[in-house]
């Protein structure tokens, strides 16, 4: 299997040098704590994962919902005000989207009749 690169890099590779750039850039231009640069990071890593699972047409769904969470908490970590109960109705909702769409895209390995569908 050929490996998964990103503008001719290893995923890891690239969200190495982001974090630097974060770090760089929290040095140099804009004062950004720590706290905050971790959950950039993590953001920045959880679409990542989301590329991968697109790339390798595996596990998608729940990259995606992995991604909603990190920017979620990013955007509470920034100050968005939202409290549990609001968090948990968001994250409801996303993660019933996508498992209706995920829905569209299973197929069942047997028929009505209980015929065994090829793999």
């Amino acid at each position: 299997m050929k490996p998964i690169v990103v503008f001719g890099r290893e995923p890891a590779a690239l969200l190495t040098l982001f974090a630097v750039a974060v770090k760089l850039f929290s040095a140099f231009v804009m004062e950004v704590d720590e706290e905050t640069q971790a959950w950039v990071n993590a953001v920045a890593a959880a679409g990542m994962g989301v590329f991968i699972a697109w790339a390798t047409k595996d596990g998608v769904v729940a990259a995606i919902l992995g991604l909603v969470q990190a920017v979620i908490a990013l955007a509470v970590g920034l100050g968005l005000d939202w409290d549990v109960a609001t968090q948990a109705t968001v994250l409801s909702f996303v993660s019933l989207a996508l498992g209706a769409y995920d829905r569209t895209q299973v197929t069942a390995p047997v028929t009505r009749e209980g015929v065994r569908l090829a793999a």
